[in-house]
């Protein structure tokens, strides 16, 4: 019988190995850049960064310790330098895919934090197994910005599952788009014209605002955000702002809003207010060329005919007056249910004139 050296009986008694393997080892030493493992064979296994993790800054020391034990794939027997390399990504990932398959065929809804934004969408991370999110599927509406993602922790469901050509799609927009509906559900049941309701600004236009009600955006109009006029919405209201408004009309799945609410109705006591005879003082709002108008208070115009602007002829209401000038006049006419004020400068001068000759009447006498 030939002798048989300790080296060939320590190397035949170690197993054997091959690339694709899954071994089970433990952790001998713990680099900046790489882990050591002991997986029973004669030379040690080593896992770096890149095939540990896809996150770029981890830390080992804080992962892993001396002693723990991992598994991990072979990817080479022989690295070049005799040490074995492995990966515990590609493993995890493995493992990760199982996961994604069978969300993917249950339409289970997973969680996971956003871990890169990308030119075309979201990439998130399931157990080391990559899912993207097109653009297109982050949202119920148009993003252009999608940075605000970044590692935000977001819900959605696996619409398409390959992973032989590492096509694994999620969509988050399917489970916004499903919710906002049960959502206007929930509130097309309870709203009627005249309610009250809170909702957020989330659009504002030239032409008016878009409202927020929790399941449905209300158009809150131009003509409907003040009893006065508005020239520019967004002097008015701020995309974010919470704001108190009334249900004007619902038309299938639209909703006309306002914030002209009926206690604040400026024609209430009208005929106390701007009864005939009473002087008032107002501001120029806009010029005709018959007349001018004048805001008595927001939402209440009085005109103020040209005829009636002096005692001398005056050929149009610019020879006279300014916008945003503030005068004095008489009331001489109100029109309550068509909402209409008529003034006059000239007969509050005569008026005064007319005290005045009756005081020094009275002095003569």
């Amino acid at each position: 019988m030939s002798e048989v050296s300790f080296e060939q009986l320590l190397e035949e008694s170690l197993k054997t190995i091959h690339a694709g393997e899954i071994v089970e080892g433990t952790v001998i030493g713990v680099k900046d850049d790489e882990i050591i493992l002991n997986i029973g064979y004669k030379s040690d296994g080593i896992i770096t960064k890149s095939e540990y993790t896809n996150s770029p800054n981890v830390d080992f020391h804080e992962l892993v310790k001396v002693g723990d034990t991992m598994e991990a794939m072979i990817l080479k027997v022989n690295d070049g330098e005799g040490q074995v390399l492995l990966t515990y990504k590609r493993l995890a990932a493995q493992k990760g895919n199982k996961v994604l398959e069978e969300a993917f065929e249950k339409q289970t809804v997973l969680k996971a934090k956003v871990s890169s934004v990308l030119d075309g969408g979201l990439s998130v991370v399931i157990e080391e197994a990559r899912v993207f999110i097109p653009a297109s599927l982050v949202s119920d509406s148009f993003e252009k910005d999608l940075s605000k993602y970044k590692d935000q922790e977001i819900e959605f469901v696996i619409t398409e599952f390959n992973p032989k050509r590492r096509r694994i799609i999620g969509d988050r927009k399917r489970l916004l788009v499903a919710k906002k509906k049960e959502m206007q559900e929930v509130l097309f049941a309870k709203i009627k014209v005249g309610m009250t309701v809170e909702g957020t600004v989330k659009n504002v236009t030239d032409f008016g605002a878009f409202i927020d009600l929790g399941g449905a955006d209300g158009l809150l109009h131009i003509s409907e955000m003040s009893w006065g006029r508005v020239d520019n919405p967004k002097k008015v209201l701020k995309v974010g702002e919470k704001i108190q408004v009334l249900i004007k009309d619902i038309q299938g799945e639209k909703i006309a809003l306002s914030l002209k609410f009926d206690n604040q109705n400026p024609w209430l006591n009208a005929s106390e207010k701007f009864a005939v005879g009473t002087v008032v003082t107002g501001t120029v709002a806009r010029m005709t060329d018959f007349g001018a108008f004048v805001e008595l208070e927001p939402g209440v115009d009085a005109l103020l005919h040209v005829s009636q602007i002096s005692k001398e002829h005056v050929d149009k209401p610019a020879d006279a007056l300014k916008v945003g000038e503030e005068i004095t006049a008489k009331i001489v006419d109100l029109n309550e249910a068509e909402k209409k004020i008529s003034l006059s400068i000239k007969a509050m001068l005569a008026d005064a004139e007319q005290t005045e000759e009756t005081a020094d009447n009275s002095e003569e006498e």
